[in-house]
């Protein structure tokens, strides 16, 4: 079972790196616009994202394909 690829707030950050916010809809069509990114260590805790329906996500595995 592989590392789970997405956090909400208040969650502990499971390694070190640049957290971007991700939509609720995974689509190339529905990018978040202006995304927060945050630089995180390892147990940092996730603060609240711009809106409710976003979540954090590591900024690498993020990228549209």
């Amino acid at each position: 079972m592989g590392e789970r690829t997405e956090y909400e707030e208040g969650e502990k950050a499971p390694n070190p790196g640049i957290y971007t916010e991700v939509g609720e809809a995974r689509s190339f069509h529905t990018q978040v616009q202006n995304p927060k990114q945050i630089k995180m260590e390892k147990g940092d805790t996730f603060p609240e994202p711009s809106n409710k329906n976003r979540k954090w996500k590591k900024a690498e595995k993020a990228r549209v394909h």
